[in-house]
């Protein structure tokens, strides 16, 4: 097997993008649409952080920046991809790219459920806030 290359990605990704995660995240989100991540990509082209091999996305990260939060979101991997470091290098990547702009903490929302991300996000060194909760409304519809 290829080793998986990093990379930002584009607009052009949407729909493969959308179609990983269907494969390899836990859960959805209102924004998961071509709209959603094109508007991602185009506001910040490095945001949305590709692992590819044999031209196949096998892994993906948003490390949005925002000049105040450093916030982490879909860090995902392929099941047959996984236990093999991706993770660990888009991560890597991710908070390379917060240290360059100055950040200074990452944020990940992790599903309440998915205990195997709990157990990836605490072998990373991220731990839990349980002091906090996440506020929510959609707009529009």
């Amino acid at each position: 097997m290829i080793e998986p290359q990093l990379r930002a990605a584009v607009p052009a990704d949407a729909e493969n993008v959308l179609a990983f995660w269907k494969e390899a995240a836990e859960g959805t989100s209102i924004t998961d649409d071509v709209a959603g991540v094109t508007a991602l990509v185009t506001r910040d082209p490095r945001a949305l952080i590709l692992a590819e091999a044999d031209g196949r996305i096998v892994g993906s990260v948003i490390a949005g920046y925002d000049g105040w939060r450093c916030s982490l979101y879909r860090l995902a991997v392929l099941p047959s991809h996984r236990r093999r470091g991706i993770a660990t290098r888009l991560l890597d990547a991710a908070e390379q790219r917060f240290l360059a702009v100055g950040g200074r903490r990452g944020d990940a929302m992790v599903l309440e459920a998915n205990e195997r991300a709990h157990q990836a996000w605490a072998a990373a060194g991220y731990h839990r806030e349980d002091h906090w909760r996440r506020w929510v409304k959609p707009f529009g519809a």
